[in-house]
């Protein structure tokens, strides 16, 4: 197994004031990137700059702070917008992936017994907005089944799309769970042979790979700001202008409208027309920050390192006994979960936790696939980033043992 030499972790990790602290004395090792990933040095630095020198509201004031504000929270669209290659007008900015799919819920118009697709390996983000909408509106909903290997049927989800009433089709880019890379480029083209649109949840993808919103065709992408080395509460809904156009914005207020009158308003121009009131000024101009950060490493350099990575991570795992690993997609990203014999996962976090290890423990908001499908209670993750090191693998091995012998000790 040969190493992708195109980037150099330990390098990067110097980008992340973060890695100086200390866990229960160790050196961290940060292995939970899929709910949250670090933040560099750069990003902070800009969120800090906006609330020192040019703390103001934006679209508002015409004196020389706000329009600074402006020019650089519009700029952080213009930034998102090329980093996934789409229209500034077609990037609204949300608090986050779960916004972003919760305004497409309300937003887009179906009919009574229109039928909606999801799969089986969905957050709960991309499934509970569905049920509610369904309850009140009559929809349908239909899942696509997994193979056992973790990967998406393909069989079935054509099969689904006879329905000559489906409306929507819905799907995670990358499993939070399993790590599948799910074909969206070939689901969009299925979804519109048949009249539906089609909405990709990219919270896990987007960080990690190359993303091409007009190559995949998708009417609508999701993703949020703080899993690709962003700050929390920002996010982005990427649609199609023409669908934009078309849609009943789902929040209103400050700054969404054109005009208001006592007894009607009209809205604003795309993107504004979906960002009501005061947004999170400063979280977009540090996901701008991001974006450009992760462009100055190079996205194409990035997949190819996790996928080393991953690689080297997996065969690890393999070789300890008593673990087992779920999903064994063949296109996969550095999302990892497994379980050690006889342990629950919360167990083995707390003790990898001693090693300044972190990892996540629990249903990973995919309960239906955890506790349905896969027929578990919970499960351990690792999710990888550009940061981590082979040297961290060694470590969570090592702490897996260690477990291991805890347990092993306490039931002797």
């Amino acid at each position: 197994m040969e190493a992708k030499q195109l980037i150099d972790p330990n390098k990067i990790k110097q980008d992340f004031s973060i890695f100086k602290r200390k866990i229960n004395g160790k050196p961290l090792v940060y292995l939970d990137n899929g709910a949250t990933s670090l933040t560099p040095d750069i990003v902070v630095n800009a969120i800090n700059n906006y609330y020192h020198n040019f703390n103001a509201n934006i679209h508002r004031g015409v004196h020389t702070m706000g329009e600074d504000a402006t020019i650089a929270y519009e700029s952080a669209h213009d930034k998102v917008a090329k980093f996934i290659n789409a229209d500034n007008k077609e990037i609204i900015f949300t608090s986050g992936t779960t916004a972003s799919l919760n305004i497409l819920v309300r937003s887009i118009r179906l009919n009574p017994g229109d039928v909606i697709i999801l799969t089986e390996m969905e957050h709960h983000s991309n499934i509970v907005p569905w049920l509610e909408a369904a309850k009140k509106e009559g929809y349908i909903i239909k899942y696509v089944k997994i193979t056992e290997n973790g990967e998406l049927d393909m069989n079935h989800l054509k099969s689904l799309l006879l329905n000559s009433h489906v409306g929507v089709v819905s799907v995670t880019h990358m499993s939070n769970v399993l790590g599948s890379i799910n074909n969206v480029k070939e689901i969009a083209k299925l979804a519109h042979e048949k009249g539906a649109l089609c909405i990709v949840d990219g919270a896990q993808s987007v960080p990690h790979i190359p993303i091409d919103v007009k190559d995949i065709d998708c009417d609508f992408f999701c993703f949020s700001g703080h899993k690709m080395a962003g700050p929390t509460g920002i996010g982005v809904l990427y649609g199609k202008k023409e669908l934009l156009n078309d849609m009943e914005p789902a929040n209103f207020g400050g700054d969404m409208i054109s005009e208001v009158h006592f007894d009607h308003a009209t809205w604003n121009d795309l993107p504004w027309k979906f960002e009501a009131g005061t947004p999170n000024i400063a979280g977009g101009i540090g996901l701008g920050a991001a974006v450009e950060y992760l462009d100055s490493i190079g996205m194409d350099k990035i997949r190819d390192y996790e996928e080393f990575l991953t690689e080297y991570a997996l065969t690890k795992l393999k070789g300890i006994e008593g673990v087992t690993i779920y999903g064994s997609s063949k296109k996969r990203g550095g999302v990892i979960s497994f379980n050690v014999k006889d342990i629950h996962p919360h167990d083995v976090g707390t003790i990898l936790d001693r090693d300044g290890i972190a990892i996540r423990g629990g249903h990973m908001c995919a309960m239906p696939l955890i506790k349905t499908v896969l027929k578990l209670n919970s499960v351990c993750r690792i999710s990888l980033y550009f940061y981590n090191t082979t040297e961290d693998i060694d470590k969570l091995v090592t702490a897996i043992h260690k477990a291991k012998e805890v347990f092993c000790n306490d039931q002797s």
